[in-house]
């Protein structure tokens, strides 16, 4: 487990003063910028967080499908979400990582650029996603409102759809 997990992880064990009537309202995600927006995802879907390394590149795929990478046995195709949302690509950093993700047997890693925190919101505090983005083809699963910021959240499923 890296580090960075292990640290929002233990955040996330001392906000856990919440009494256990109101922790079914409550909904723990982790936070991950691409570009200069904030999403989240359900901290379930995570299989693992890890720093780049190499990996294969694959063709006749899509420009955002950056090829495949072994972990534990595994080929596990690597997808750059700033390519996948239609930004400019952009080189790897100190504060880039790769994020598996996993729904059933569905298992991806995705590129972000950087890890912000673990993410617990009020069901309450949590929108569906706008009217113009409704619909099964949307990758927008809701939008979670902070004191001073909004939060995009993601549908794991959707990101995971193989359309390659």
């Amino acid at each position: 487990m890296s580090d960075k997990l292990k640290e929002i992880i233990s955040k996330q064990a001392e906000q856990q003063n919440v009494s256990l009537d109101q922790s079914d309202d409550i909904v723990q995600l982790v936070g991950f910028i691409i570009g200069e927006e904030e999403y989240a995802i359900p901290i379930l879907s995570i299989q693992e967080i890890i720093k780049p390394f190499s990996w294969t590149r694959v063709p006749q795929v899509p420009k955002y499908v950056m090829g495949v990478f072994n972990l534990r046995g595994a080929v596990i195709p690597l997808i750059d979400l700033r390519l996948k949302f239609g930004l400019t690509e952009q080189k790897h950093n100190d504060e880039t990582r790769f994020m598996v993700m996993k729904d059933g047997d569905d298992v991806a890693g995705f590129v972000i650029d950087r890890l912000t925190m673990a993410i617990r919101l009020k069901k309450t505090d949590i929108s569906p996603a706008p009217d113009t983005l409704n619909g099964n083809d949307t990758m927008i699963d809701g939008v979670g409102k902070q004191e001073d910021k909004i939060i995009t959240i993601l549908k794991v499923k959707k990101l995971l759809e193989r359309d390659f």
